[in-house]
């Protein structure tokens, strides 16, 4: 039987980022990649960790495994705890911010971020968000596609993400990492030195830890190397699964 791969994309995506990926796994696994709330065909519930994690529990089946990036990585690593997947495989994700006031900093301004979004409207702040240093070095043709995808969101949505999704409404997850049973790939692009070190971090804390690292990426591993990802998502189910950085 076909194994069952739940993928939760990030902010500004929708499911269509995970497309290629998909298309390089091959059939090896059952693809189910849903929109989140306030992105792409999504109807705008309550966009709120509880709230995905119910959805989440709705669409998946009995044993699956749990795949996030970003935004989605988040919401994913929150979920683990209480829908227990097989496997939990993290990219260029993040526990959350233990310091209560970068948590709070950081909610007034994702606070901010929405009210800009919703008054330049979803073209302009698509191309701000490209622009962050987050994304630099990314091929032009990735750029491309990723702008796509952006502009396949409301305004309205991505605002509502922001303000109940976002990094500075996450409660950390840091202290609970140890408490984690489910067995964890975190994947991350060679490029990206800041969640590189978060996922450095996050696997001397969990039980169960393998660290993947994407040659020549950057934040967004899986758009710039589908293949290399969906290589590393298939090989985290095996027993060989290395946990050490990963080459092609």
């Amino acid at each position: 039987m076909t194994p069952d791969l739940v993928l939760l994309h990030g902010f500004t995506q929708t499911r269509q980022s995970w497309r290629r990926t998909v298309q390089a796994l091959g059939g090896r696994y059952r693809a189910l990649v849903p929109d989140l709330p306030g992105h792409g065909q999504a109807a705008l519930r309550t966009a709120s960790f509880d709230a995905v994690t119910a959805y989440v529990r709705a669409l998946a089946p009995s044993r699956f495994t749990l795949a996030g990036y970003s935004m989605g990585g988040r919401i994913a690593l929150n979920a683990a705890f209480a829908l227990e997947p097989e496997r939990l495989i993290l990219l260029g994700a993040t526990p959350g911010l233990a310091d209560p006031k970068e948590r709070a900093t950081r909610k007034a301004a994702d606070d901010a971020l929405a009210d800009r979004v919703e008054a330049i409207g979803i073209e302009a702040f698509a191309a701000e968000w490209a622009a962050q240093p987050l994304f630099a070095g990314q091929p032009e043709r990735v750029r491309a596609a990723a702008n796509a995808d952006r502009l396949r969101n409301t305004s309205h949505g991505l605002a509502a993400a922001l303000r109940g999704l976002g990094t500075g409404v996450m409660e950390p997850l840091w202290e609970r990492l140890p408490d984690l049973r489910t067995p964890v790939t975190l994947i991350v692009g060679e490029r990206d030195e800041k969640f590189r070190a978060i996922a450095e971090r996050m696997r001397e804390r969990l039980p169960h830890a393998d660290l993947v690292v994407v040659p020549g990426t950057g934040h967004a591993a899986h758009l710039e190397s589908p293949e290399l990802v969906a290589q590393a998502i298939y090989q985290s189910g095996l027993p060989s699964s290395s946990d050490s950085a990963y080459s092609p």
